[in-house]
C-alpha cells in the first residue's frame, strides 16, 4: 500500500513537471507567432472543416507518395489506438486493475496487433531512410531520434505486459499472443523479480512517453500539433491569389517581408508546421536542376530564425530544458553539415557556387545576436528568392499544408518597392512593361499588327472585330502580350482566332487599348506597377460592358480570373482551351483530319495546378481523329513546370541544368513525335528544349489550337498558311 502511494506521487509529480514543460514550450512559441501580422482569414467554417477531415483523418496528401503514405497511415492511427492502451497500462500500475472496458481481451489484441504494425511500420520508415536512401529525407541521429523513441516505446508497452502477465502467473492467451510469447521466456523469474520488471517497464515506458511529449514541440514533430491546425486555418480562397497591398496606407513604413515579424502569423504556423519530408524540394524544379533554393530548407531557416529572434524579442527560451534539447540553430551550422548535398537533382553531380552561397546563407557565427541578422541576406539569399517559378508544385505535395510560394513573393516584394533589388533582365522587362505595356518594350501601338500579318492576303478571310467595330460581342479575346508581340506565339493567335471564327463565336479584341495582364510584375514583386495596369484593364472593360473573358495564356487567365475579381472585376473567365473543349462538345467545330502523331501534353502550373483544368486540353486531343495521348512520368498535379513561371520567363538561367531543357527530356522518355501545351511560355520553353537537344525536326510542339486547327482544316491549308506568314 505504502508502494503504491509513493508510485502515485511520483507519478503525479513527473508527469505534472512533465506536462508543465510541454505547455510552457508550447505557449513561448505561440509568442513567439504572434510576433507575427494578423491574417485575415475567411470564415467559410464549412469549407474548412470538409478539407480538416480528408488531409487530417484522411490522410489524402500523405498518399501522393503511396509507400510513405501507408506507413503514415499506420502510425497515425496506431498512435491514437494506442494512447487508450497508455490509460489502461497508467492505471493499472496505478492501481492494480485494469480499466474496465467491454471486451477487454480483445481490447488487447487490438492493442497487440496495433504495436506490431507501428514496428513494422518504422522499420519500412528507417529502411527508406537508411537502405533506399531515399534523397528527400535527411539522414544522421537527429532525424532518427524518433525512430528510437516509437520502437523503444513499442518495446516498452510489450514488455510491461509481458511482465504483468509473469507477475500475476497468467495462462498463454491467444488474444494476448506477443506478450504471452515473451511472458513464456521468463516464466522461470520468481514474483518478486517479475514485479520488480513490471514496474521497471511500466516507468520506462511512462519515462519514454512524457519524454516524447517533452520532444515534439521542441523538434520538427512540433508537427503533430500544429499541422491539423495549419491545415484548418489555411487560406480558402483561390490559390492563384496574392495577398493584395494596401499602396495608399500612408502609415506603411514598408511593404513586403523585410524582416521576419513582417510575416503573417499563419505564415508563421506554416514554420512550424513543416514536417521537414522533403517531399516540396523532392519536385521543385529549381532544387531538381541545381539551383540554389530548397523549399524545405527555406521553411526550417525561416522557423530557426524565428525561434532564436522570437527568443531574443521574449526573452524566453525555446528550450526546456535548455541542455537537452537546446539547438546550435541555423545561424551556427554544425560540423560536416550540407544542407543541399542531397538536393543535387537529376543528372547534376556537381553544383559548384550553388553549395558555398549555401554554406554562407548557413554561416557558423558565433555569438550572433538574432536581431542583427538580416532576412535578406543573412538568412535567405537573393539567389534563392528570385530562383522561384512559382509553378506550386511544393504545395501541391505538402502534407501539413504550408504555403511557400506567397513567402517568396513577400520577400521579393521587399527587394524590388523597398530596396529596388531586382535582377538586371528581369527589370529590364518590368521597365518595358512599365513604358510600353510589354517585356520587350516594342511599341504600344504594334500591339494590334497581328491582325493583319495573320491574315496579310485575305485568304482565310479571318474576321477580326475590335470591341468598338462589334460592340455586341459575347466573348472579349483578351489576347496578351505574348500572343501579340511574340512570333510564335501568334500562330496560336491565329489558329484560335480561326476555330472561333469557325465556330461562329461572336468575340472581339481591345486592339492597342489592351494591356498587359500584369502578372509579371505581381510575380516578380511589383505589385505597384501590377495594380495599376490591373485598375486600367478593369476600367476598359467595365467601359465595353466586358462579361466574358478568353484567354491563351495561363498566367494571364489565373490572374484575369483569381486575382483581379479583388480589384472590382465581374466577369466570366476562360481559358482557350475551355472554349474549344466546350466547343467541340456542343458539335460547333468538328474534327475531320486525321493528325497521326503520338502526342504528350505538359500541364501549365497556371492551368492545372492553379486553376484544375487538366481534362479540357486532353478531351480535345483524345476528339481528334489518329491522335495518340501518352502521358509523362510527371503530369497533371506533378507536372514539371516549364520554368518559365515568376518572371523566370525573363530572366537568364547561369546555375545548374535549365529547367526547360530537364522537362524536355522527361517528355521526350515517352517517345513522343509531337509535344503539346496550352501556354505560350511553356510551348516556347519546350521548344528551345527540342532546339536544344536536336530533336526539333522529328519532334513537333504544338499548342492545343494549333492541333485543333490542323484537324479541322487539314494539314495541307495549314502549310499554306505557314508559308505566307513565313
Amino acid at each position: 500500500m505504502i508502494w503504491q502511494i509513493i508510485n502515485a506521487l511520483l507519478f503525479v509529480g513527473i508527469t505534472g513537471w512533465a506536462v508543465y514543460m510541454f505547455a510552457s514550450v508550447v505557449y513561448r512559441r505561440y509568442l513567439y507567432i504572434r510576433l507575427g501580422q494578423p491574417a485575415n482569414l475567411k470564415k467559410d467554417m464549412k469549407e474548412r472543416l470538409g478539407q480538416f477531415f480528408i488531409q487530417v483523418f484522411g490522410q489524402s496528401k500523405l498518399f501522393k507518395d503511396r509507400k510513405s503514405g501507408i506507413m503514415h497511415f499506420i502510425v497515425f492511427y496506431g498512435f491514437i489506438v494506442l494512447q487508450f492502451g497508455a490509460i489502461d497500462i497508467i492505471w493499472k500500475g496505478l492501481t492494480g486493475y485494469n480499466l474496465s472496458i467491454p471486451g477487454h481481451d480483445a481490447f488487447i489484441l487490438m492493442q497487440e496487433i496495433t504495436v506490431t504494425l507501428i514496428l513494422l511500420a518504422i522499420g519500412y520508415a528507417a529502411y527508406r531512410r537508411y537502405g533506399e536512401k531515399l534523397k528527400r529525407l535527411k539522414r544522421g541521429w537527429k532525424p532518427s531520434i524518433v525512430v528510437f523513441f516509437i520502437t523503444s516505446l513499442m518495446a516498452s508497452v510489450l514488455l510491461t505486459m509481458a511482465f504483468e502477465r509473469v507477475m500475476e502467473e497468467l495462462p498463454a492467451s491467444g488474444f494476448a499472443p506477443i506478450s504471452s510469447a515473451i511472458a513464456s521466456l521468463f516464466a522461470w523469474v520468481p514474483h518478486i523479480g517479475a514485479t520488480v520488471a513490471y514496474f521497471a517497464f511500466w516507468w520506462i515506458h511512462l519515462i519514454i512517453l512524457l519524454s516524447f511529449l517533452l520532444y515534439v514541440p521542441q523538434s520538427k514533430h512540433f508537427h503533430l500539433i500544429t499541422a491539423p491546425i495549419n491545415i484548418f486555418v489555411r487560406r480558402t480562397e483561390p490559390v492563384g491569389r496574392l495577398s493584395k497591398l494596401d499602396l495608399e496606407d500612408e502609415e506603411a513604413e514598408e511593404f513586403g517581408v523585410g524582416k521576419i515579424e513582417d510575416f503573417t502569423q499563419k505564415q508563421m504556423l506554416d514554420f512550424y508546421a513543416c514536417v521537414e519530408c522533403g517531399r516540396c524540394t523532392n519536385v521543385c524544379p529549381a532544387s531538381n536542376t541545381g539551383k540554389l533554393l530548397s523549399p524545405m530548407h527555406m521553411i526550417v531557416k525561416l522557423r530557426d530564425h524565428l525561434t532564436e529572434k522570437g527568443a531574443a524579442l521574449t526573452s524566453k527560451s525555446p528550450w526546456i530544458p535548455a541542455v537537452v534539447f537546446g539547438s546550435p540553430g541555423i545561424h551556427r551550422m554544425e560540423a560536416g553539415e550540407e544542407p543541399l548535398a542531397e538536393w543535387r537533382g537529376e543528372g547534376i553531380t556537381d553544383i559548384g557556387p550553388t553549395m558555398a552561397v549555401q554554406k554562407r546563407a548557413w554561416h557558423q557565427v558565433e555569438g550572433v545576436n538574432p536581431q542583427d541578422v538580416e532576412l535578406l541576406g543573412g538568412v535567405m539569399t537573393e539567389e534563392e528568392i528570385w530562383a522561384c517559378t512559382t509553378c506550386r508544385n511544393c504545395e501541391d505535395q505538402c502534407p501539413v499544408a504550408n504555403e511557400h510560394v506567397d513567402k517568396i513573393i513577400d520577400l521579393r516584394r521587399h527587394l524590388v518597392l523597398m530596396q529596388g533589388s531586382v535582377p538586371q533582365e528581369g527589370q529590364r522587362a518590368m521597365m518595358n512593361i512599365e513604358r510600353q505595356g510589354n517585356p520587350w518594350g516594342i511599341s504600344r501601338s504594334d500591339r494590334n499588327k497581328w491582325v493583319v500579318e495573320v491574315d496579310s492576303d485575305g485568304s482565310l478571310g479571318l474576321k477580326i472585330p475590335t470591341v468598338k467595330e462589334n460592340p455586341g460581342f459575347e466573348y472579349l479575346f483578351f489576347v496578351g502580350s505574348m500572343g501579340s508581340y511574340d512570333n510564335r506565339s501568334r500562330k496560336i493567335t491565329r489558329a484560335f482566332v480561326r476555330l472561333m471564327n469557325e465556330a461562329g463565336v461572336n468575340f472581339a479584341i481591345l486592339g492597342n487599348e489592351e494591356k498587359n495582364s500584369g502578372d509579371t510584375p505581381r510575380r516578380m514583386g511589383n505589385e505597384f506597377l501590377f495594380q495599376q495596369l490591373c485598375n486600367e484593364n478593369i476600367e476598359t472593360f467595365q467601359k465595353y460592358n466586358v462579361s466574358k473573358i478568353v484567354t491563351a495564356c495561363p498566367h494571364t487567365f489565373n490572374t484575369l480570373k483569381n486575382e483581379y475579381p479583388e480589384f472590382g472585376l465581374e466577369a466570366e473567365v476562360l481559358h482557350h482551351t475551355e472554349l474549344l473543349d466546350r466547343l467541340v462538345k456542343e458539335g460547333r467545330l468538328t474534327p475531320t483530319y486525321e493528325v497521326p502523331e503520338t502526342i504528350t501534353y505538359h500541364d501549365s502550373c497556371y492551368l492545372g495546378r492553379y486553376n484544375d483544368v487538366y481534362e479540357q486540353p486532353r478531351d480535345v486531343l483524345r476528339a481528334i481523329p489518329g491522335v495518340k495521348l501518352t502521358e509523362m512520368e510527371r503530369t497533371r498535379e506533378n507536372g514539371m513546370c516549364c520554368g518559365a513561371g515568376g518572371g523566370r520567363m525573363w530572366m537568364e538561367e547561369d546555375e545548374g541544368k535549365r529547367v526547360n531543357l530537364a522537362r524536355t527530356e522527361q517528355a521526350l522518355a515517352v517517345s513522343p513525335t509531337m509535344i503539346s501545351s496550352a501556354c505560350p511560355y511553356c510551348l516556347t520553353m519546350l521548344e528551345d528544349g527540342t532546339k536544344e537537344k536536336e530533336v526539333e525536326e522529328s519532334v513537333k510542339t504544338r499548342d492545343i489550337a494549333e492541333i485543333l486547327e490542323l484537324s479541322v482544316f487539314g494539314p495541307s491549308k495549314i502549310h499554306e498558311r505557314e508559308v505566307v506568314m513565313q
